[in-house]
């Protein structure tokens, strides 16, 4: 199950067999309660016009009705009070609002109630094994004996207030013989007063006529359709016809999601064979497409990487060559030195090699560190002031040519008043390399400024010194880039101190950048980071 396609369409297919199932259930539920409907529209008029008719009667007078009617439905009657039949309450209350119920008891087989007196409470029951030919026939009987006892030419309207008012479920009509759709010997039997079943056109359905003595008029009832019940084989089709369509929608729709997470699959594939120029083409706002755009920045963040560690490998191997051969050459000097001044010479000379060396390691254990991962930052309120005292009370003394001065602090934010969220000991770090790199290229003055707004701070150093030319802005901040024109590598350091400015600020959710001081004529480095951290 490695597809994407087959893990769905699998879900589709499962939720499918679940709605089958359900579908299967609540189909042979619905055949249920349609026969059963079925059933009460054609038992209905009869039943109803029974108990009409055995209401007014005695009860010597029902039994020889009941009799009769009996030999004609071919089946069981008889009267049970309401309290004797074991039904629900829903059940009571359709019987006393004067339907007609149903129950079945087998498969063809089923119990007709229907109510005869709502104050006696009483019941006309009949145990029907199927509902035919003889229901039809006695309906038939019933209705004649009713429409005799009025004129000829009031009988129908006296079969539509029938119709009406017993709630048959088949259409009932007086028509004249001519009209009756019957052949030559059905006629006649119609004439002699017989009861005569014929199929309606298309055989899918019965009429039954009957002629009414002394009268010019024929009963026709019907048609009289057959149940049919909802074959499980349109669910089976239907189930197909969807799973197919399911399928071929999903398919489709997951088709080109493939095939963007194979070219993913190659990009990171090429990505592990070494080939960091790889990159995968991102389309698109939905998840396919941010993951590709977020595997071509970490792609582009490995490349990076990659390239500024084999910068790193190169830099330092120049860097530790020169202090080594000095190191090595003092080495052999001592071995040949008449003096003691002159040993004490080259130990001085080794001593500062070993501290250059020192500070290299040093410098890039720092951006080694700043550079792989989020360091280990604990945001505090810090007072630029009160730091930017400290850095020039540490590296004033070290070249007193040089005066360091804090510029005049904006209105209301001096004296900590006003304090900024930041990391103590980097952000130290940072104004002490600025610091100390301004102090290496001023002709005789560098000052150190700062402004606090309401979301974000910053801190300006600028020196009096020849500047940084405008075309190296762009990479003074990478590692190990030293100037050969204004600032010389005569001027000392290693490259590393802005590398390393430019990630503390980084980590900081700020930004480093150079420019010319208007007032000073040198150079002009900033922090702007926000005031408060996240």
């Amino acid at each position: 199950m490695n597809s994407i396609f087959l893990r769905i369409y699998a879900g589709m297919l499962s939720v499918l067999v679940l709605v089958a199932l359900l579908g299967v259930g609540t189909l042979h539920l619905a055949n249920e309660v349609r026969s059963d409907q079925y059933r009460e529209r054609l038992a209905r008029g009869t039943f109803r016009l029974m108990s009409d008719n055995l209401a007014p009667m005695v009860e010597i007078e029902r039994r020889r009705a009941m009799a009769v009617w009996a030999r004609l439905l071919g089946i069981p009657l008889e009267t049970r009070a309401l309290e004797e039949v074991g039904l629900d309450n829903g059940a009571r209350n359709r019987l006393l609002r004067g339907q007609v119920l149903v129950r079945q008891t087998g498969p063809h087989a089923a119990t007709v109630y229907s109510l005869i007196d709502e104050q006696e409470r009483l019941l006309l029951t009949g145990e029907v094994q199927q509902i035919s030919e003889q229901l039809a026939r006695a309906t038939v009987f019933l209705l004649i004996d009713e429409l005799i006892r009025y004129p000829a030419d009031e009988q129908p309207q006296r079969l539509a207030a029938l119709k009406q008012d017993k709630q048959f479920g088949f259409e009932l009509r007086l028509i004249s013989l001519d009209q009756a759709n019957l052949d030559g010997d059905q006629r006649r039997r119609v004439e002699e007063g017989d009861t005569v079943m014929a199929l309606g056109k298309g055989g899918d359905s019965i009429h039954v006529f009957s002629g009414i003595v002394d009268s010019p008029w024929v009963l026709e009832i019907g048609p009289l359709y057959q149940m049919n019940p909802y074959p499980p084989e349109l669910l089976v089709l239907i189930g197909v016809l969807g799973l197919s369509l399911v399928g071929l929608t999903v398919y489709l729709l997951v088709r080109p999601l493939e095939q963007r997470l194979r070219a993913l699959e190659g990009a990171a594939t090429q990505l592990a064979s070494g080939r960091l120029e790889a990159r995968v083409p991102a389309r698109g706002s939905d998840a396919v497409g941010r993951l590709a755009s977020a595997f071509n920045a970490m792609a582009e963040h490995l490349q990076r990487s990659l390239s500024t560690q084999r910068e790193l490998v190169r830099a330092v191997s120049h860097e530790l060559r020169t202090p080594v051969a000095r190191l090595r050459f003092g080495l052999e000097m001592i071995g040949d030195a008449e003096t003691e001044a002159a040993r004490r010479k080259y130990m001085d000379g080794m001593d500062s090699d070993i501290q250059d060396l020192d500070k290299l390691v040093d410098e890039m254990l720092t951006y080694a560190r700043l550079e792989q991962g989020a360091p280990a930052l604990k945001f505090q309120p810090v007072d630029l002031a009160g730091l930017i005292d400290q850095v020039i009370d540490e590296l004033a003394p070290l070249r007193a040519s040089v005066r360091v001065e804090r510029g005049a602090a904006p209105a209301g934010q001096d004296s900590g008043a006003v304090p900024v969220e930041a990391e103590p000991r980097y952000l130290h770090r940072a104004l002490q390399n600025l610091v100390g790199n301004a102090m290496r290229h001023a002709e005789s003055r560098v000052r150190i400024s700062y402004q606090i707004g309401q979301q974000r701070c910053r801190l300006d150093i600028e020196d009096d010194g020849p500047g940084v030319p405008e075309e190296a802005w762009d990479r003074i901040f990478h590692p190990f880039l030293r100037l050969d024109d204004s600032r010389t590598r005569a001027s000392g350091g290693h490259g590393l101190g802005l590398s390393i400015v430019r990630r503390i600020i980084y980590w900081h959710g700020g930004r480093a950048q150079i420019g010319r001081s208007d007032d000073l004529g040198g150079a002009r480095f900033s922090l702007i980071w926000p005031r408060t951290q996240g």
